[in-house]
């Protein structure tokens, strides 16, 4: 067999990348024939399509993202031993690309994401979206992992492998009662103004199916999709708002007394996942964030 084309290779890289081949061919000041012709060409090589056209984008195929995988490494490796032999030394940076879903407690992925905030040979991309937003950058490798609280399953044409991280039970919490007796579950839900997480959320599915078994109306004020606002509203609403959400999400503000944990609700969790598409190795950075123990994750 012949020797693999690098400059070809690179070629291939930078549409990969892009997942578009006039802006790929625009960054590499090149025609897009001519970036046709040399992909064609790395394709005819190895003996396998690389690509397939989804509407507008391109779609790395299986082949395709196994050669990106390989490709990442090579070039990497060019980027180490250009710095060990100008400068004596390796000055690598590891760069670690992570998506969170945007209902997702920020709390939660502060403490995830710690152990690698005190390394200086570390590069962190954070980025926030829709599980369906995220998943696609994973799948053509512009995200390297995708935090979320909500499971996905692979198949033939979506090979995600999706890790079970951690469990936490979800709470009541308002602002301190005072005087008041304490808060009787599930007789007082029907009393109060309840804060929520937006219907779409597997935490709300679970409350209503709870109230529906209870028998309760309750007073709904708001529906939040996002657990940052949630997060504000339960600080900063009177008029003896509760608000429904894990206590990871108002670590802060049950540490200061603003809010206080009126009870764990029973039967109800939320569970935290991080979706890896399958490849030939894992980062050793993504190895080792893996396996750390859930009470470590939670912060707990």
């Amino acid at each position: 067999m012949s020797r693999l084309n690098f400059h070809h290779l690179h070629y291939f890289w930078a549409v990969a990348k892009e997942g578009h081949l006039t802006r790929a061919a625009a960054q590499l000041h090149v025609s897009q024939s001519v970036l046709s012709t040399q992909i064609k060409r790395l394709e005819d090589q190895l003996g396998h399509a690389l690509f397939q056209r989804v509407g507008r984008r391109l779609q790395l195929t299986e082949a395709g993202r196994m050669t990106l995988t390989y490709a990442e490494s090579i070039f990497t490796s060019g980027n180490e031993l250009l710095a060990m032999l100008r400068d004596g030394r390796s000055q690598a940076l590891q760069v670690l690309r992570i998506g969170s879903v945007a209902t997702l407690s920020r709390n939660f992925q502060e403490n995830f994401v710690r152990p690698l905030l005190e390394r200086s040979d570390v590069s962190l991309v954070l980025q926030s979206g829709s599980l369906e937003e995220l998943l696609q950058r994973l799948r053509v490798h512009t995200l390297d992992l995708v935090l979320s609280n909500r499971r996905v399953h692979a198949d033939a044409d979506h090979p995600w492998r999706c890790r079970l991280l951690a469990r936490q039970p979800v709470s009541l919490v308002g602002r301190p009662r005072g005087r008041r007796r304490a808060f009787r579950f599930p007789q007082d839900l029907a009393e109060v103004p309840l804060l929520l997480p937006g219907r779409s959320s597997d935490i709300r599915a679970g409350f209503d199916l709870l109230c529906e078994q209870h028998g309760l109306r309750c007073q709904v004020l708001a529906e939040v999709d996002d657990m940052a606002m949630l997060r504000l509203l339960a600080r900063d609403t009177g008029a003896g708002a509760v608000a429904l959400l894990p206590s990871v999400v108002v670590r802060d503000e049950l540490a200061s007394g603003q809010l206080v944990e009126y009870c764990v609700v029973p039967d109800l969790i939320e569970t935290f996942y991080a979706i890896t598409i399958q490849r030939h190795f894992e980062p050793p950075l993504l190895t080792a964030l893996l396996r750390r123990d859930a009470t470590d994750v939670l912060g707990s």
